[in-house]
């Protein structure tokens, strides 16, 4: 990056993809922006400079190379997403100032927000969107403020935030940044727009016991799509509210302070007592359909997936069952006739990279009580061994079979419905920073999954963090669109996991140096973690699913 010459009042500022353009010193971000709006496709809600995030609040003082952070960044949505919320959340302290809004949680594609002691009616929706839209038409700003922490928490306390002010209590940073609008203030732990009047595109829509938030999604970010109904995943979030509640633990404050009291083995107790009463569950639903044979469990990456198949296996075996557990990874078809993905590269998570006219005839041969002989995948040379497993399933036995096609029956063509029951696996999050700043679902998966890649596979976060946007690709493409046809839906999230993540995955990210691209996102996610309080892992049991990750497992080492 050139240094500022000081007999020239200009600086120039390489934009990717935009060319050269030369600008005063100390000309903010915002104002750059604004003059080649007319070429842009999306709108612009930050940059990056030196792989460091800036929000358009920045002013130039040096000549430098950047790039735009629009809406087709999933951290450009974030950031728009963000800035609609803290719109929400001003027009509802407008509306009812006496009633306090919580963001909950992504649901399909929108937002999750209630009030916490009532619900709401049809005529205070239209109130809150009518006033959100006056809000963005007013193009008012949303100003940014350093302050000290202890200022910051006078702020809130004044707002009657004591959830903020608990939260940045335990933050070890000396200065905050806190945001405005009209007065009203907010701490958010990522950037905002400048003004309200850029963040124009959303949509409210009643859902009992509250509203649904809608903003541009990343396939299409220059629209609101209408409404998905996912009706068993909201039921799922609904069962984790309860059990966060029963574990008063609403925000990542009150864990802290249970941490801090000493009393987090009985938080970790409590919690896995209650996946263990959720497998035993689903274990009697399945055991009460005679015409069940195949136990399909399906989820996105690091959901814990083979830890729950294990303890559903157990669970099954305590009902008198002999359930037989076949991997679909010994199906794959020979590495060379794989097919690609749009990069050219192998795609190992299409459905066509599999022998299914195989494994179909076997699941058949198998709930008929015939021996075949299941083939041995050698990962090394890419192909089959020449010489497969004898197996057979005892009369009437379910057999389990875990992947990412689970839910797809395609995937299980020649087999009758009746005699599949389906789970859908993944790790909700039924836990909040505070009542403004929800905890992505995404999130906790990926710091798992830097975890486990670090421990079991030698990767490094960087690794993992470059292969995610792929992950995350395919999961949009085989595993989210069929997970309403589940039987049952099962919740892996512990609400104590991401302290006992905390101190695996920081020397992780902060291995990831500026100099590369996926230092915009360990810088984020150390950011995220710096609210936990670390929690010892030595009371968590070892059939636990985050021992999955953590290692010291019963079923995987």
């Amino acid at each position: 990056m050139a240094l500022l010459d000081p007999e020239n009042a200009n600086i120039q500022i390489n934009i990717k993809s935009y060319g050269l353009y030369e600008i005063p010193v100390g000309t903010k971000a915002e104002e750059l922006v604004e003059k080649i709006k007319h070429k842009l496709r999306y709108p612009v809600v930050a940059m990056i400079i030196n792989n460091n995030l800036k929000d358009l609040h920045y002013r130039f003082t040096n000549s430098c190379e950047l790039e735009l952070v629009d809406l087709s960044y999933e951290i450009g949505l974030r950031i728009y997403r963000r800035s609609v919320a803290f719109i929400l959340i001003k027009a509802c302290r407008d509306l009812f100032p006496e009633r306090r809004l919580v963001i909950k949680h992504s649901l399909s594609n929108g937002l999750l927000c209630e009030f916490a002691e009532t619900g709401i009616s049809q005529e205070e929706v239209g109130q809150i969107e009518k006033r959100m839209q006056q809000i963005a038409a007013a193009d008012l700003p949303i100003n940014k403020y350093t302050v000290l922490r202890e200022e910051a928490c006078k702020i809130f306390s004044t707002q009657e935030q004591t959830d903020k002010v608990k939260l940045l209590k335990f933050r070890d940073k000396s200065d905050v940044h806190v945001y405005s609008i009209a007065g009203f203030y907010e701490y958010f732990y990522g950037y905002m727009v400048p003004r309200t009047g850029m963040v124009n595109k959303f949509r409210v829509i009643k859902y009992p016991p509250g509203i649904i938030l809608q903003t541009p999604q990343l396939n299409e970010p220059d629209k609101v799509q209408p409404y998905i109904e996912q009706r068993k995943l909201a039921s799922i979030f609904s069962e984790a509210k309860d059990w966060a509640d029963m574990l008063q633990t609403p925000h990542v404050a009150a864990l802290n302070d249970i941490i801090g009291r000493g009393d987090i083995n009985d938080i970790i107790r409590v919690n896995e007592a209650l996946h263990e009463k959720k497998i035993a569950s689903i274990a009697d639903q399945i055991c009460q359909d005679e015409k069940v044979r195949l136990v399909l469990i399906s989820g996105p990456s690091s959901s814990g997936k083979t830890t729950f198949a294990q303890r559903l296996l157990i669970q099954l075996r305590v009902n008198g069952r002999k359930p037989v557990s076949i991997s679909l990874d010994n199906y794959f078809i020979d590495r060379e006739l794989t097919p690609l993905d749009e990069k050219g590269d192998y795609d190992f998570e299409a459905l066509e990279a599999l022998k299914l006219d195989l494994f179909n005839e076997h699941l058949e041969q198998l709930i008929h009580g015939e021996q075949v002989e299941i083939p041995v995948y050698n990962f090394k040379k890419g192909c089959c061994e020449p010489i497969g497993i004898p197996t057979r399933v005892p009369a009437g036995e379910p057999i389990i079979i875990e992947g990412i096609h689970g839910l797809n029956d395609r995937l299980t063509w020649r087999i009758p419905r009746e005699q599949k029951f389906k789970i859908y696996i993944s790790a909700l999050t039924q836990l909040n920073l505070d009542y403004s700043n929800r905890i992505p679902t995404t999130d906790s998966r990926l710091i798992r999954r830097m975890v486990r890649d670090s421990r079991t596979r030698g990767y490094g976060a960087i690794d993992t963090l470059k292969r995610w946007p792929s992950v995350r690709r395919g999961e949009e493409r085989n595993i989210f669109p069929f997970q309403e046809s589940a039987d049952v839906m099962f919740n892996s999230s512990l609400v104590y996991e991401l302290s006992v993540l905390k101190p695996c995955a920081e020397p992780l990210l902060k291995a990831i140096g500026q100099e590369h691209p996926e230092f915009v996102e360990a810088k984020r996610l150390l950011k995220f973690l710096s609210y936990f309080r670390t929690a010892s892992p030595d009371g968590i049991p070892p059939n636990s699913i985050i021992r999955e990750f953590i290692g010291g497992s019963w079923f995987k080492s």
